[in-house]
């Protein structure tokens, strides 16, 4: 399910997250070749992807929200 990037976030080992419409984070990183997302590396790039959406994997799982 496709869900909007409201905001960003590091976590506790400073690894970037999004924050999603639904109440769910899901991790954003840059980890070529694996997962290729340059854009998480800068401010500019994760600014340009607010209101973009990310498939919601815990939404498909029904998952409890993560934040209220």
């Amino acid at each position: 399910m496709d869900q909007v990037i409201i905001g960003f976030q590091l976590d506790e080992e400073r690894h970037w997250v999004a924050r999603l419409a639904c109440g769910h984070y899901q991790h954003v990183r840059h980890q070529p070749p694996w997962q290729n997302r340059p854009w998480v590396t800068s401010y500019q790039g994760r600014a340009s992807m607010l209101g973009k959406e990310l498939t919601c994997v815990k939404c498909l799982e029904n998952a409890p929200r993560d934040w209220n």
